[in-house]
Order: structure tokens, then C-alpha cells, then sequence
């Protein structure tokens, strides 16, 4: 019977791939939400492999988007972080627990968005993090973790890269190119854990022409937004996101 044959499951699945069209957009970290919610239908591992490849494909539209504006410096730092945790998410698969993991990354983005909005509030002017880069690979290493798990390593990237204040098309452009090749990191050990039946594959290859639209709509949408009220919108995005996660590792 094919994954998407079940009503329930094909709608969660649609709601998912259109989030993850608008974090590939340029709403950093909204994507995070998608695995848990395709885990409320499917098996969580089930969930993360069929969003994988829509991932990659949607990677190939965001980066060509914004392939002028991205900062290297960030990416350099944050990259061999994300390898190594990658591998650890990956040798740790069995013994990991997602929802305590889910959990924590949910409190820390509840917090750190709810201090940003804090300390901006009215407008205020704040000085760019200058965080030297090896603070980049440690958050670039939790941001492997949680993306090998669940997809979710847009907030430990927000939570590094927002405070320094970038270009608001320089920020997704780096998010963009950071994630291309992280996506493809994931690939070996999904495939070594055998995450890709013929199901899974068929729903993927589905659901892509809507995963394409999403992410087209969205980086239209981000071209135009108004930059200073980019990181206002990030941060309030941070703050609902880390509750909904926090909320779902509590009650899990």
C-alpha cells in the first residue's frame, strides 16, 4: 500500500513539505517543524528519510536563488562542526532519544528567541555578534546532530549566525549553501541504515512538484521583504518553533 494512499498522511505530508519549501525559501528553521509532525503518521524514521530527497531537490532552487550572497567565512566554520556531528547522529542512531533531544533544542530556541526579541525591542540598535569561529563549529556540530536526527538544524545555525547581523539575503544565501551540503552529508548514512525502501522513494518523488512550487513562492516572497523587519519575523518564528518542540518532547 503507498505511504500516501492513507488521506491523514498525505495532508500531514503536504503541510510538511510546504514548510520545509518555505525554510528553503528563506524562513530559516521552520523546516525543523516538519519531521515531528510527519512523525504524528509515520515512524519518525520513515518521516526523515522521505523528506530527505525533497530536501536535496529543494536545495538546488534556494541555492541558485541566492548563489550571489552568501558569506564563506560561516560556512567554512560551521561545515566541519556539522560533519562531526553528522557522524555522531549517525553512530548514535540506535542509543539517541529523539524526544528528549527535540526537547531541549526546543527550550534553548524558545529562550534564545525570546531574549533576541527582548533586547531589540522598539527598534533598538544592537551590535553584531563578533563570536570568534570556533564558537561556529560548536553550534555547527549541534546543528549536524539535529539535522542527521530530525532535520532540524536550522536553529542551532539561527542561534550562531542571526546575532551577527548579515544582510538579510546573505543570511538565507549562507543558510542555503550551508544546508545543500549538509543534505548530502546525510545521504551515506541514510542509505547505510537502509532508510530508503521503494515506498518511501515513489512518496518522495510525488510530493517534489509541490516541495518546488513552495520553495519558489517563498524565495519570491524573501526578495522583496523589507530587511529590517527580516530578523523581527526570525526571531518570532524562533519563539514558536522552540515551543512547539519543547511542547512535543513534554508531552511525548
Amino acid at each position: 500500500m503507498s505511504i500516501l494512499a492513507d488521506p491523514a498522511t498525505l495532508a500531514v505530508l503536504i503541510i510538511a513539505v510546504v514548510l520545509v519549501g518555505m525554510a528553503k525559501g528563506g524562513l530559516a528553521g521552520v523546516g525543523a517543524l516538519a519531521t515531528p509532525l510527519v512523525a504524528l503518521v509515520l515512524p519518525p524514521a520513515t518521516a526523515a528519510a522521505i523528506l530527505l530527497p525533497i530536501l536535496i531537490v529543494q536545495d538546488v532552487i534556494s541555492v541558485w536563488s541566492f548563489r550571489h550572497t552568501w558569506d564563506g567565512w560561516i560556512i567554512g566554520w560551521m561545515l566541519p562542526g556539522a560533519a562531526a556531528g553528522i557522524a555522531a547522529g549517525w553512530y548514535y542512531a540506535e542509543r539517541v532519544n529523539e524526544g528528549q533531544l527535540m526537547m531541549a533544542l526546543g527550550a534553548i530556541t524558545l529562550a534564545f528567541g525570546v531574549y533576541r526579541l527582548w533586547v531589540e525591542r522598539g527598534g533598538r540598535i544592537v551590535a553584531p555578534s563578533t563570536s570568534p569561529g570556533w564558537v561556529g563549529t560548536i553550534f555547527g556540530g549541534i546543528m549536524g546532530l539535529t539535522s542527521q536526527i530530525a532535520h532540524a538544524g536550522g536553529p542551532p545555525f539561527q542561534m550562531w549566525v542571526t546575532p551577527r547581523k548579515l544582510p538579510h539575503l546573505t543570511f538565507i544565501g549562507t543558510s542555503a549553501i550551508l544546508f545543500a551540503i549538509v543534505n548530502w552529508m546525510k545521504v551515506p548514512a541514510y542509505l547505510a541504515l537502509g532508510a530508503f525502501p521503494h515506498e518511501v522513494i515513489i512518496a518522495a518523488l510525488l510530493l517534489m512538484p509541490l516541495a518546488i512550487v513552495s520553495t519558489l513562492v517563498t524565495v519570491r516572497w524573501m526578495k522583496r521583504m523589507n530587511p529590517a523587519r527580516f530578523y523581527v519575523l526570525i526571531y518570532v518564528l524562533m519563539v514558536l518553533l522552540g515551543a512547539k518542540l519543547l511542547w512535543d518532547g513534554v508531552s511525548a
